[in-house]
C-alpha cells in the first residue's frame, strides 16, 4: 500500500509492476460496501428499510446500547488522517493521502476482518479535529489515527483517547514500535541474549521514534539513547520542546552528548526511524554481534548489504529484504483484540501483549533471517487479536 514518487517508484518496484498497472490497481478506489442480507424482494426491502428499520430505530432511541448489536458501528475502524505526514511525501494534504487511507482500509478488512473507512480532513487544527470526532462517534467504533506529523500527533492522540470512550491509536506511532519491539526481541532470542542488556540507538525523534523508545524503556531496555538532527537528545540541551525533554530525562543513562558518532560507537542496536543516512564507517564502530534495524522506506539509513558488513541481524522496512519491520503484522490485530474485548482504550500493557505475540508465531522457525512473521502470514492477525484482548480483560479495561 505504500506510495512514492514516481522516480522512487522506479528503483524500488519490480520491472513487472508498471506505472499503468498500478493506476489500474487503484482506479474507482479501493473500497466498497457490500450489503450483509439480499435486498431482491419487496418482503426483503420492508424489513431492511421503511417500514421495517423503524422498528430497530425506534429500540436504539430506548436504549443506546442496542446500536452495538443492529449496526455496524461496533466493528467500524475510521482511518483518520490530515495529509500533513504522508509516508515519505510530507504534506500533502488531506485529498492526495486518500488512496492511503482506503489502502489501510483495506487491509483492516483483510487482515483483521474489520469493517473500516477512510476519513480524512480537510483541517490541521487538533481543536477542529478533535471537535470533528466527537461529533462522529455515534458512527464508529475505534479510531485509527494515520500520518498526523509530529509534535501535532502526540498532542491529537491524546486529546481524542480523553475524548473519546474507545480505542484510538496512531498506528505510525505504536504500531511500528510494537513491531519493532517484536523484531528486537526475536533477534536477542536468536543471539541467546536479553533486551534488557542491550544499548539501543534510535535515529529519529518523530512519531515513530518517541513511541519506539517509549515501548523499549517500558519492555525493559535500560540503556535508550535517541537522535535528533541536531544530536543526542539529551538533558543538557536547551533546544528541547515539551516531548523532547521528556524523553531526555527517561533515555541516555550514560549522560551522553554529541551526535550519531558519539551514540553509535560501542551500540548493539541501531533503530533508524528517520530520513537520514548513516555512512558505513560509523554503522563500523558499533559492537560485535551488532543488530541494525534500518526501517525508512524506500532507501534504508543504511544499505542492507552494507549493514550486514557489520550486523549480525539486519531488518528494514521493505518487502524485498529479509526480516521486514511491517506495521501490518500489529495494528489490524490491536483493533480487532480491542474490539473483540469491548476495551475502551488500547494500553501500553495491550501493546506489549501485541509484540510477544507477533514473535510466538515463528516457534521453531525464528532464525536470524527471520525475527519476524511475513505480514502476509494469516497466523498473525488472530494471535494477536486473542492476546491483546485477554490483556484488556486483565487489565480491567472492558465494559
Amino acid at each position: 500500500m505504500t506510495v512514492y514518487p514516481e522516480h522512487v517508484l522506479a528503483q524500488q518496484l519490480s520491472t513487472e509492476i508498471t506505472s499503468d498497472d498500478i493506476f489500474a490497481g487503484h482506479s474507482g478506489g479501493k473500497l466498497s460496501v457490500e450489503t450483509t442480507a439480499p435486498l431482491d424482494t419487496q418482503r426483503a426491502l420492508s424489513i431492511a428499510y421503511t417500514p421495517g428499520v423503524a422498528q430497530v430505530s425506534r429500540a436504539i432511541h430506548a436504549d443506546e446500547t442496542l446500536a452495538d448489536r443492529y449496526t455496524w458501528t461496533s466493528r467500524l475502524v475510521v482511518v483518520v488522517s490530515d495529509g500533513s505526514a504522508v509516508l515519505g511525501l510530507g504534506d500533502i494534504g488531506a485529498r492526495a493521502s486518500l488512496p492511503v487511507m482506503e489502502g489501510k482500509s483495506a487491509l483492516f478488512k483483510n487482515f483483521a476482518g474489520l469493517n473500516s473507512i477512510p476519513l480524512v480532513l480537510a483541517t490541521k487544527d487538533p481543536d477542529e479535529i478533535v471537535e470533528t470526532l466527537v461529533r462522529l462517534r455515534p458512527s464508529f467504533g475505534a479510531v485509527n489515527l494515520e500520518d498526523i506529523s509530529a509534535p501535532r500527533c502526540f498532542e491529537i492522540e491524546r486529546r481524542v483517547i480523553e475524548a473519546l470512550d474507545c480505542p484510538v491509536m496512531h498506528d505510525d506511532q505504536h504500531g511500528t514500535a510494537i513491531v519493532a519491539l517484536a523484531a528486537l526481541r526475536g533477534a536477542a532470542r536468536v543471539q541467546g541474549r536479553e533486551i534488557a542488556n542491550l544499548r539501543v540507538v534510535i535515529s529519529g525523534s518523530g512519531a515513530a521514534g518517541v513511541a519506539c523508545a517509549n515501548m523499549l524503556l517500558a519492555a525493559g531496555v535500560a540503556d535508550v539513547t535517541v537522535l535528533d538532527s541536531r544530536g543526542i537528545v539529551s538533558t543538557d540541551r536547551g533546544d528541547l520542546g515539551e516531548i523532547k525533554a521528556d524523553l531526555a530525562a527517561r533515555t541516555n543513562p550514560a549522560g551522553r552528548t554529541g551526535g550519531i558518532v558519539e551514540a553509535l560507537n560501542g551500540a548493539d542496536v541501531f533503530l533508524g526511524v528517520s530520513a537520514g543516512t548513516v555512512p558505513e564507517e560509523i554503522i563500523a564502530t558499533m559492537a560485535p554481534e551488532a543488530i541494525i534495524f534500518a526501517m525508512s522506506n524506500p532507501d534504508p539509513e543504511v544499505h542492507p548489504d552494507i549493514a550486514a558488513e557489520y550486523a549480525s541481524i539486519v531488518a528494514t522496512g521493505r518487502s524485498d529484504f529479509p526480516n521486514q519491520i511491517n506495521n501490518v503484522l500489529a495494528f489490524p490485530g490491536v483493533f480487532k483484540g480491542a474490539l473483540d474485548a469491548g476495551a475502551r482504550r488500547i494500553t501500553e500493557g495491550m501493546k506489549l501483549a501485541a509484540a510477544e505475540a507477533i514473535l510466538s508465531i515463528l516457534g521453531d522457525e525464528l532464525a536470524a533471517d527471520k525475527i519476524v512473521p511475513s505480514p502476509l502470514d494469516p497466523r498473525v492477525a488472530p494471535a494477536v487479536a486473542a492476546a491483546v484482548a485477554q490483556a484488556a480483560r486483565d487489565e480491567g479495561m472492558t465494559g
